[in-house]
């Protein structure tokens, strides 16, 4: 089996249905963010619109990532939209199929299942000079519109590692983001190359059932305790019976997140504050100095993504539970070979190996001006104008794209930023009847300096580590906001019509957003 086929999803959704061929607006993809611009046009909009998706139910990542132990690691009641909060919550941190199921929810409920082209994936999206449009080719049709909003995210394609004779392990392989259901692990010997987020969730479930569980660790990961519990029914209750109690709850969270991103920014108080707290829970769940000093980063906190877990240390210390940090030399057959020539042979293996966070293979698919693909103009690294336009792409909009990802608060929380940004850009097309817009290549330039500079002095640059957050051909922090949450929501919302080209056309257009 290829180990990046996506495991098979019960699907309740609608048929396909092909009669649309031409809508005012395409979305790409059915997680957090193409489902609440989704329900934002459903709600505030006239336009007709349709979301593609690939697979046969939505969710994105929380529909692919159904390994053992998946869970999120911040709070429920703000990694949720704002518009859709849930009394129901079961624990502090959902675990994946909840997450799944409020994202099911949010379709059924948003009313935006007819919209949904299952089993579309996106083979081409080409820009049409002549008639303002987008030509969009999937694998159930080609479809034309006015706006093309990409929601593919940062996380939805896994990258495999760069290991010699990979494809020849006789074992059975996957990926964590397309774990294989029908493989039983129970008794078998099990490798899991990797130890960051996934894997931390991973390692402390597979444990439990495997004869003999080999870590191939390539660099220790930060690690602070994770406080779950439950919520008692009297909590849920209070929520439903008086919901602003949600949403305070909801500040509360945020702004507490808030200070911890004054450790990313490189302040020595707080990196000293925040290493000491992750030094004594490392010292508190093992014992063992020997494999304490393998579990001790060498580079300073914040540089890599601190993970959350209460578990993965014990997990390590059982007596079925190797960790090897002497890198991987190759594959051969059923065997791991690590660099100091230890032969670890296995039954199963495990790729937690990440994501194609930096390079997003949509970006090979979606074509602007002259036929220039989103790829090419990123060849030398992603960007966007405030994280949602790219100059040379008319009437196209990014979700969850370039500078979004957030390393100390909720991702959710970002996506609606960006999403008030083009309900207002879309708003101001639908009031000057314009048939274009297009970011000017000096507002963006301006906006990538302004990110540089903010980036220079954090962690992600300075703390001495190699993470996928920094991209490799130009050095640039492509993938995080290198500031505050707050700060991206006060800078990225607004819509300013003076940094964008525009064309008038000559006839009145379908209103794209209600006037507010």
């Amino acid at each position: 089996m290829d180990i990046l086929t996506p495991t098979p999803t019960s699907s309740n959704a609608a048929r396909n249905n092909n009669a649309l061929q031409a809508v005012d607006v395409i979305i790409i993809g059915t997680g957090f963010s193409g489902l609440a611009m989704g329900a934002q046009l459903k709600r505030h909009s006239k336009a007709s619109f349709i979301i593609l998706e690939r697979a046969d139910d939505v969710g994105g990542t929380w529909r692919d990532n159904q390994y053992p132990g998946a869970a999120c690691d911040q709070p429920s009641h703000l990694y949720s939209l704002s518009f859709r909060p849930n009394p129901d919550w079961s624990s502090v941190f959902s675990s994946q199929p909840e997450i799944w199921e409020y994202l099911r929810g949010t379709a059924r409920e948003e009313q935006l299942m007819p919209h949904i082209r299952f089993r579309s994936e996106v083979s081409g999206a080409h820009w049409q000079e002549g008639s303002k449009t987008w030509t969009v080719k999937t694998t159930t049709g080609t479809y034309s519109s006015r706006i093309l909003i990409s929601a593919a995210g940062l996380l939805s394609e896994p990258k495999l590692p760069d290991i010699p004779g990979l494809d020849s392990f006789t074992g059975d392989m996957f990926h964590s983001a397309r774990w294989n259901h029908d493989i039983p692990l129970t008794g078998k010997r099990i490798g899991v190359v990797g130890t960051g987020a996934s894997a931390v969730q991973i390692i402390p479930a597979v444990a439990e059932e495997a004869s003999h569980l080999t870590v191939f660790q390539r660099t220790a990961s930060w690690i602070v305790p994770r406080p779950d519990r439950d919520y008692t029914p009297a909590e849920k209750g209070m929520f439903r019976k008086k919901p602003q109690t949600m949403e305070t709850l909801r500040r509360r969270i945020f702004w507490e997140n808030e200070e911890r991103f004054a450790q990313r920014a490189a302040i020595p108080s707080l990196l000293a504050k925040a290493t000491a707290s992750a030094l004594q829970h490392l010292q508190d769940q093992v014992s063992d100095p020997e494999l304490r000093a393998k579990l001790t980063p060498s580079y300073e906190i914040g540089c890599k993504r601190i993970l959350k877990s209460s578990d993965f240390y014990p997990a390590l210390t059982r007596s079925n539970v190797d960790l090897v940090t002497d890198g991987i030399d190759r594959i051969e057959e059923n065997s791991v070979i690590t660099k100091d020539g230890t032969r670890h042979e296995l039954d199963a293996l495990v790729l937690s190996t990440g994501f194609e966070a930096t390079e997003p293979p949509i970006a090979k698919r979606i074509h602007g001006r002259n036929g220039l693909a989103l790829s090419q103009r990123w060849a030398n690294g992603a960007e966007a104008y405030k994280t949602t336009s790219v100059s040379g792409f008319p009437n196209f909009f990014l979700l969850g794209g370039p500078n979004t990802g957030i390393g100390h608060n909720s991702q959710v929380y970002m996506f609606e930023a960006q999403i008030q940004h083009v309900l207002s850009a879309l708003r101001y097309m639908s009031g000057n009847d314009l048939c274009m817009l297009e970011v000017s290549a000096a507002a963006e330039d301006d906006f990538r300096q302004s990110l540089d500079a903010r980036a220079a002095t954090t962690v992600w640059l300075t703390g001495g580590c190699s993470t996928w957050y920094v991209d490799p051909r130009n050095g640039r922090l492509t993938t995080l906001w290198p500031d505050y949450s707050h700060s991206f929501q006060e800078e990225i919302a607004p819509f300013d019509p003076k940094t964008y080209q525009s064309q008038v056309t000559t006839k009145r257009v379908a209103d794209l957003v209600v006037a507010q």
